[in-house]
């Protein structure tokens, strides 16, 4: 089915539909740097428009969520953070175990207080610092935390029930829609892609943001796919 026709559900009935993204790779380009990240003009101009016309738009990123909302910059969108971590009460009640393995690997590191991400992007060996955040991992087994791949990064995280399945389906039960869009690029958005399948809406799309560093699965499961970010905002102008 044609993009036009996946998204006319949507369209008709802006009142009862949610628009969710994820951040990096989706609506920011991907950078060498994540402080570097920004999400293009053009783009944050769509958001305004589709923020006065449909019931819920949010962004649910892996980035903190105040972080996501200094990328992205548009007021009206709600932001949920740390893969829907935030909002789980159980995380944050383990914000110290993460601080506790943060201050015992002496690495350079993203911290999000409920989770940790090693990025290594742009490193001048990619593969032997794939080998040294392997035995990272293993240390946060070790020490009780999930470790958890994604585009060039290692994200640690507490052993809780939430990610980004659990955080769109507390999105759109909350802002009682009965149609949805989500638009991701990696592993955890497959969470995500789930979480909205199972819910029972009215008309669901799931879009896939196409690259050689997420997996294939995205790809499968998606309803529609685009090539890069640029993509994505002629999909919102179809909004």
């Amino acid at each position: 089915m044609d993009a036009p026709s996946l998204l006319a559900p949507l369209v008709e009935a802006p009142g009862e539909s949610a628009l969710i993204f994820d951040v990096d790779g989706v609506l920011a380009p991907i950078v060498a740097r994540p402080e570097l990240a920004a999400v293009p003009e053009g783009t944050r101009a769509e958001l305004r428009r589709l923020v006065g016309r449909y019931r819920l738009v949010a962004c649910v990123s892996g980035r903190a969520g105040e972080n996501a909302r200094a990328v992205v910059g548009v007021e009206g969108i709600e932001y949920v953070g740390n893969h829907g971590l935030e909002l789980d009460p159980h995380a944050t009640q383990m914000a110290s175990v993460v601080a506790a393995f943060r201050e015992r690997v002496s690495r350079p590191v993203e911290d999000k207080v409920l989770s940790l991400s090693y990025h290594y992007r742009g490193a001048p060996d990619e593969r032997a610092a794939v080998s040294e955040l392997q035995a990272v991992a293993e240390e946060a087994r070790r020490a009780g935390l999930v470790p958890r791949w994604g585009r060039k990064v290692l994200e640690i995280r507490p052993p809780v029930a939430a990610d980004k399945g659990t955080a769109v389906r507390a999105l759109v039960e909350r802002a009682e829609a009965t149609r949805a869009l989500y638009a991701g690029d990696d592993a955890t958005d497959l969470d995500a892609f789930t979480g909205l399948a199972d819910a029972s809406l009215e008309h669901v799309v799931l879009i896939a943001v196409a690259s050689e560093e997420g997996p294939t699965e995205l790809r499968r499961a998606a309803d529609h796919v685009v090539e890069s970010p640029l993509e994505i905002v002629e999909l919102l102008r179809l909004l």
